[in-house]
């Protein structure tokens, strides 16, 4: 994964130093560059920063201030000072300040760019997965009780986010200026990610409050919805051009199922009951991870048999539908029925 490095100088000729001086590392890191406090503080909020180098004395908001801007809002950033009006005193509060180096002008970009490498190699210390579906690999991450940052890249997008897990739970998410759950959602949509695990987490407050299966569960019925309104079994309505019986039950997705067993076996079908549940939820979206993991594909139905009285069919959709049918029903005949 590409790193993004913010630089805040007001020297605009040593920026572009920097800036063609790391030209050969562009497979490691992006330069992002800012003249001043705000302007830096402005591109933290659009992009997913990884490492901040900045001078201390800067117009506006000055190095001090972003570096507690930083710490405050973006705890996980690291940061390097490059100055020439260097004070112990300076020294001693820019590393209170999450500072992990400290370098003196003028600065060579042939002696930075290793304190660079050196910083961001911390990020993927825990590893780098490459091209993943991350719904599997973030519930491992809960099960194992882990305490570590995620960094994700979008490869359909280059949306970079970033998820902060502490024993486990998900404390919260960071992409573009979304945080909190809105953030974690957004980065639960994405189908293919390369993933870089940083095996520590910063002292943050939990601004999620939720679990991480329902999360997830909600980022794709919220993906669903965007993308095809009305296209599962459980949501959509019939074509048009049936009798007016038929056309009666399209808004009503129990009767509409009810109607096609009906029309296809008959009412002996051994149907006992149709309704909508959402514990069957977590079950859903497991079985779905599997299904992904093999790419077998989206689970359109589902056969239970639970050993109890009642066999069931489930019907994932934007509400999980549920089919009792009896042990004595064929099965495959209802699915079949159901079957687009």
């Amino acid at each position: 994964m590409i790193a993004n490095v913010l630089i805040v100088d007001d020297d605009r000729e040593m920026l572009t130093t920097l800036e063609k001086g790391f030209a050969k590392y562009d497979d490691t890191f992006t330069v992002l560059t800012a003249e001043d406090g705000q302007t830096a503080i402005e591109v933290l909020r659009h992009e997913t920063v990884s490492l901040v180098v900045t001078e201390l004395k800067v117009p506006g908001i000055d190095g001090l201030g972003l570096l507690k801007h930083v710490t405050e809002s973006y705890p996980e950033i690291p940061a390097i000072v490059i100055t020439a009006y260097s004070t112990p005193e300076m020294e001693r509060i820019a590393r209170q300040n999450g500072v992990a180096e400290y370098c003196s002008k003028p600065v060579i970009p042939e002696n930075l760019a290793p304190k660079i490498m050196t910083i961001l190699s911390r990020e993927s210390d825990g590893g780098t997965l490459h091209s993943v579906s991350s719904g599997i690999f973030l519930q491992l991450i809960e099960m194992e009780q882990k305490t570590c940052t995620i960094r994700l890249e979008d490869l359909s997008s280059g949306q970079k986010g970033v998820l902060f897990f502490r024993d486990g739970e998900l404390l919260d998410a960071r992409v573009c200026r979304l945080q909190g759950k809105p953030a974690a959602q957004r980065i639960f949509s994405w189908d293919k990610v390369t993933i870089s695990i940083q095996n520590d987490c910063p002292p943050i407050e939990n601004k999620i409050q939720s679990e991480l299966q329902t999360l997830i569960l909600e980022a794709a019925r919220l993906k669903d919805e965007a993308a095809s309104p009305d296209g599962d079994l459980g949501e959509a309505e019939e074509p048009t051009g049936g009798t007016d019986a038929e056309e009666s039950t399209s808004s009503d997705p129990i009767s509409r199922i009810r109607h096609a067993i009906e029309k296809r076996i008959g009412h002996a079908g051994g149907v006992e009951d149709i309704y909508q549940d959402t514990s069957w939820d977590g079950f859903i979206h497991r079985l779905s991870a599997l299904g992904e993991l093999f790419r077998s594909g989206p689970m359109k139905l589902c056969f239970v048999d639970k050993g109890e009285s009642s066999d069931h069919i489930i019907i994932p959709g934007r509400k999980t539908t549920v089919i009792s049918v009896s042990p004595k029903s064929p099965p495959d005949k209802i699915m079949k029925a159901l079957s687009p």
